[in-house]
């Protein structure tokens, strides 16, 4: 069961407390700029894992002003579109509310906070050639309680490490395939349940790589599956000639 921590509280809460229940996750987002951008993503691996789970789940999107371009970055970096909470209506049978916003900024009351720090330096979404699969790790890969710091050092490792996750993913595809390890499964999921670590799951990834007794099928399925929580597009190098 993913269990996130409560910023209103301190306390550790069930994401999901009712089987099969409704859970919304509302995304606060004032302006474009990139903590608002990490919001969004904190977001979106939220709503993968609790759909990981069997959680039935409604995004929506509290924004400010420039909606439109906000969207349009969050859609450059592979998050799910998610409703305008202006036009939803109620939730019908909704269990939770999950409040997913940049730590020091007012939410409404009632429901879970799920506070997230803030990019450094401040300021709009960067444009340049970064895969952005790149710039979505480089924003990932610190727990969403640690600020992350955007420069060129970190998207340049965040993009080598996409490449080369890329690279290996086509090149194990190659082989008969093999399923997942109950105990890497196991671990994938501790990681992401415990409070949404993602740093956590990238590090189990980056134990499969190396682990001499996996057989390569099984780390292939291990990486695409871990993919439906991260976004990366890990599997975009298949049929890419070598």
């Amino acid at each position: 069961m993913l269990r996130i921590i409560d910023a209103g509280t301190g306390e550790a809460v069930e994401a999901a407390p009712a089987r099969r229940g409704l859970t919304r996750v509302e995304a606060h987002a004032p302006a474009l700029d990139t903590t608002a951008l990490r919001v969004l993503l904190v977001a979106d691996v939220l709503v993968r894992a609790l759909e990981l789970g069997g959680t039935p789940v409604w995004g929506l999107l509290r924004a400010g002003r420039q909606q439109t371009e906000l969207r349009a970055a969050a859609a450059a970096l592979g998050v799910r579109p998610l409703e305008d909470r202006t036009a939803a209506g109620p939730g019908l049978g909704e269990r939770q509310v999950l409040h997913v916003a940049a730590e020091g900024t007012p939410a409404p009351d009632g429901g879970v906070r799920v506070a997230v720090a803030a990019v450094e330096p401040p300021g709009g979404f960067p444009v340049d050639d970064t895969d952005p699969a790149a710039l979505r790790l480089a924003m990932l890969s610190r727990r969403r309680g640690e600020p992350v710091r955007l420069d060129a050092d970190a998207l340049a490792e965040a993009r080598e490490a996409v490449a080369g996750w890329r690279r290996a993913v086509a090149g194990w595809a190659r082989q008969p395939s093999r399923p997942i390890p109950d105990e890497v499964r196991g671990r994938l999921r501790a990681a992401w349940e415990d409070d949404l670590d993602v740093p956590g799951v990238l590090s189990v990834l980056r134990w499969v790589e190396t682990e001499p007794e996996l057989p390569d099928g099984a780390r292939f399925e291990t990486y695409v599956h871990a993919d439906r929580l991260l976004g990366l597009d890990l599997a975009g190098d298949l049929g890419v000639p070598s």
